[in-house]
């Protein structure tokens, strides 16, 4: 039975693109599960789950590109996610791992994940993707289509992030102030009222103290635009290949064959969600961002519908939803079997760690065989508090963490 002392090797792997940073797990014969952090975060998020299913597989985490403690080098956002996710296979090549290999992607790490399936499927035998951003990108998008709301995707990119929040990350701030990377972590990254081991709150904070904030990787560069709220994508940096400017993954729907998706959201999730607080335009509703046009002028994105909609026309899906307190439900969609949760799928279940464990062990036992414990940081695409703005305005509605529902 696999222990907390499970063995962990953080080691850095030095390839022509560039030197990235894996954690590995698990003996090198074992079946291969690659496990892909989200924004202002690193694999270290994933140590407690690495541990977990070190028994059952061999896992290998990486560090996107100037996150943790990969080499910093700039993302090109024009290229959507591509560069992270060419980075994976050209990892996956170094490590002389053969043929598909299943793999987790949470949050923005999702998009990797469906990245790495569109452009490398040779690559990819089946995908997890816990609360993953939509594959119309984050923000200025609305409909199940993700119709662009203004030309220039206005809303979108790294002129969304809260600036206080950026200079909090680059000056290694680790006070409980609002808009520090410690209250991020508390307020957004797990369920209402979680507590976490004190050891366990230090090295997340120090894990998302590693994202190297400038144009180049976090929040990315920004352009003026003539559309509220004012700006629009750059062409460089995460926030910005996150955009829908360059980020549509909407051919996902077309695979033939798609790789068998496992998809695990939070019923109340409050960062990717049809109602998103960290939609721009939501918040405008809200009187949070100034000036907002109305819902006629400028739409709020149905994250979630998104996914939906390119998964079902994909056709290879399940949907296993947690809500907050009760037992998770699972949807399949017609090409695939319908599957039944035990017990054990309770939303409310949680360790001491800071992770879920019962939607993933019921959910993984639907299509991974596995039993793990999902790390329960499914990190926001602007992981910053609710403005994104230089004031601090705080939605009482909106203070729960992004997490609560995905855990």
């Amino acid at each position: 039975m696999t222990t907390e002392r499970a063995p962990i090797e953080l080691t850095t792997v030095p390839m022509e693109r560039l030197r990235v940073a894996v954690r590995l797990a698990g003996e090198p014969d074992r079946p291969v599960l690659v496990l892909l952090h989200g924004n202002v975060s690193s694999s270290a998020f994933f140590e407690h789950l690495m541990r977990d299913l070190a028994d059952d597989f061999r896992l290998v985490a990486p560090d996107f590109r100037g996150y943790g403690d990969s080499e910093r080098r700039a993302i090109d956002a024009t290229r959507g996610v591509a560069d992270l996710s060419d980075d994976v296979a050209a990892l996956l090549d170094a490590l002389e791992v053969e043929g598909p290999v299943d793999v987790l992607g949470w949050s923005a790490g999702g998009n990797v994940a469906m990245q790495l399936a569109l452009d490398h499927p040779h690559r990819v035998r089946r995908l997890v993707l816990e609360a993953p951003g939509s594959p119309f990108g984050f923000g200025g998008t609305t409909g199940p289509d993700g119709r662009p709301v203004a030309d220039d995707f206005a809303g979108s990119g790294g002129g969304t992030a809260n600036p206080q929040f950026c200079q909090a990350l680059a000056t290694g701030d680790r006070s409980d102030e609002p808009t520090s990377p410690r209250a991020t972590l508390k307020a957004f990254y797990v369920r209402p009222g979680f507590t976490f081991d004190a050891a366990d709150e230090e090295a997340y904070v120090e894990a998302m103290l590693t994202t190297s904030v400038g144009d180049d990787i976090y929040p990315g560069d920004l352009t003026q635009s003539p559309h509220w709220p004012g700006v629009a994508p750059g062409r460089t940096g995460m926030n910005n290949a996150l955009s829908p400017k360059y980020l549509d993954q909407g051919a996902f729907g077309d695979r033939d064959p798609a790789p068998e998706v496992l998809w695990i959201r939070g019923a109340e999730d409050q960062i990717v969600s049809d109602t998103s607080m960290f939609d721009l335009a939501q918040l405008g509703k809200f009187g949070a961002v100034p000036g907002y046009p109305g819902e006629e002028v400028c739409p709020t994105q149905p994250m979630v519908s998104q996914t939906r909609a390119v998964l079902e026309r994909a056709g290879r899906f399940t949907e296993v939803v947690s809500p907050v307190s009760g037992t998770a439900r699972t949807w399949s969609s017609a090409s695939v079997s319908p599957r039944t949760c035990g017990p054990s799928c309770s939303g409310t279940e949680q360790g001491s760690r800071g992770q879920s464990s019962g939607v993933a062990r019921a959910a993984s036992s639907a299509m991974v065989t596995m039993s793990p414990k999902v790390c329960s940081r499914s990190c926001a695409l602007v992981s910053s508090p609710v403005t994104m703005w230089s004031e601090t305005v705080m939605i009482p509605s909106a203070r729960r963490p992004c997490c609560a529902a995905r855990v």
